[in-house]
């Protein structure tokens, strides 16, 4: 090829970018986006994507540092999912699950139960996680009030505080962040509310190990005060994702299952991010040896390629729903694509490429490799606290270390860092004041310790050097 025609080339794709940032700007708005601040900024729009690199438009390269939301993970271009992805499609895209099945909807619906905890039997399928928690809200509602009379006063729920279970208004009723959620406070239901385990910002005031757990001894009060009128508890096991990575203390999730047997309220595990081998195990549920009676599943079931959702639940809640067709007892909850024969193909590839690739064993000394590499973020003027659990990770940053001062909301400290990164060729968010690292379990180690020294380095200048 000439010089000539490179150089048209190269012309013509410049071209066709600035007509696609223009037509964004114009027309496209953006999720938990400022949009006034979006159009004034310069974008990066992804045009393609291979193992955890994604290229823009531009042609520059990224590493993808949050999974593109959480999602990814046996990375992009996976051959074995694209192949099942379009094997399907010369079957059929879709069909409803109102009165019908199909294939890949029944045999992922036994795959799921063969993986989740012992004692999960059935599996009501969904396209997104605020819908999984959705459903599992009115599956508890309901099943209470089909047990008995004497059962029909449960119909509240306990939620932590912090808490983000998605962004339909009963996810958000029972969700905790009042910068997602405080202006919707007006269309919610009320709620039971116990204390988030941050053992860094405890609100009892307290310090782990020395407080013996307090914060559930505040959840065993509030449950035994409210179980009359409680449905069911809803919570993350082990991490509370997007109210920046926190980590629940050792024995606290076993405790709240203990304390809801004792309680006679519905446990419901919200598993949407911790799921799909997020916290080195295929649920976090398992690493306390917990059976929720419902558990929500989403994000990474399809490997990152196409929505689903799914809500589990035990073998008692699913037969409070059974009797004749003239009780009413049934579940009246459904969506367009549920089931959907394309996302259920993708997940099934996704669920069998774990035994394949044996991702859960290959990624043990990759979570200790990220481990060792975090571990000079601690030395950073204005990181007040790392928190790791598996490949997910919260560096939270403050004004003042001593103090925990946060930085305040103008100062834009997140967007500051992740758009240096992005400017050194890392894809990170970051939730307020704390920058999120999550990346595709299938990432290499270099690519690993490179996400590492970026999002070091990018704190480093935008904190001390700036």
């Amino acid at each position: 090829m000439s010089s000539v025609s490179t150089k048209q080339g190269a012309n013509r794709r410049k071209a066709i970018a600035r007509k696609l940032e223009k037509l964004d700007k114009k027309h496209v708005w953006h999720p938990f986006t400022q949009m006034s601040d979006w159009g004034n900024e310069e974008q990066t729009i992804i045009e393609s994507g291979s193992g955890s690199v994604l290229t823009d438009i531009n042609g520059n390269t990224f590493i993808d540092g949050v999974s593109s939301l959480w999602v990814n993970v046996h990375g992009h271009r996976k051959k074995e999912i694209d192949g099942a992805v379009a094997a399907q499609l010369k079957k059929i895209a879709h069909s409803t699950l109102l009165g019908l099945s199909n294939v890949p909807a029944v045999l992922l619906a036994e795959k799921l139960i063969q993986i989740a905890p012992a004692g999960l039997s059935r599996v009501f399928y969904s396209d997104n996680g605020s819908t999984a928690a959705e459903i599992a809200l009115k599956m508890a509602f309901q099943y209470w009030q089909q047990k008995g009379p004497e059962y029909r006063s449960k119909t509240g729920f306990i939620s932590l505080k912090e808490a983000y279970h998605g962004d339909t208004l009963g996810s958000v009723s029972v969700g905790g962040i009042d910068l997602f959620h405080e202006v919707y406070k007006p269309l919610l239901f009320d709620t039971y509310t116990i204390d988030s385990p941050h053992c860094y910002r405890c609100a009892l005031g307290k310090s782990y190990p020395d407080c013996r757990m307090a914060c559930a001894d505040q959840a065993e009060e509030v449950m035994g005060k409210h179980c009359d009128e409680t449905a069911a508890l809803i919570m993350e096991p082990l991490v509370q994702g997007a109210a920046g990575m926190l980590m629940s203390p050792p024995g606290y999730l076993r405790r709240m299952r203990e304390l809801c047997t004792k309680y006679h309220i519905l446990m419901i595990a919200d598993e949407v991010a911790t799921g799909f081998g997020r916290t080195g195990t295929m649920f976090a549920c398992e690493q306390e040896g917990v059976t929720p009676d419902i558990m929500a599943v989403a994000k990474g079931i399809t490997g990152g390629y196409l929505p689903l959702a799914a809500t589990l639940t035990t073998e008692d809640l699913y037969r409070g729903f059974l009797g004749e067709y003239r009780e009413l007892r049934t579940l009246f909850h459904g969506h367009t694509y549920t089931g959907n024969p394309l996302a259920c193909a993708a997940a099934l590839a996704s669920i069998d490429l774990f035994k394949k690739d044996k991702t859960i064993a290959r990624l043990q000394p990759k979570i200790a490799l990220l481990s060792k590499q975090l571990k000079r973020f601690e030395g950073l003027k204005h990181v007040g606290e790392v928190r790791q659990k598996g490949f997910m990770v919260g560096v939270e940053l403050v004004r003042q270390k001593e103090t925990k001062e946060s930085y305040p909301v103008e100062d834009k400290i997140g967007i500051r860092v992740i758009k240096e990164a992005r400017n050194q060729g890392l894809i990170i968010r970051p939730l307020g004041n704390v920058i999120i690292l999550m990346p595709p379990l299938s990432i290499t180690a270099a690519q690993l310790k490179r996400l590492a020294n970026i999002a070091y380095e990018s704190i480093k200048k935008v904190t001390e050097d700036s």
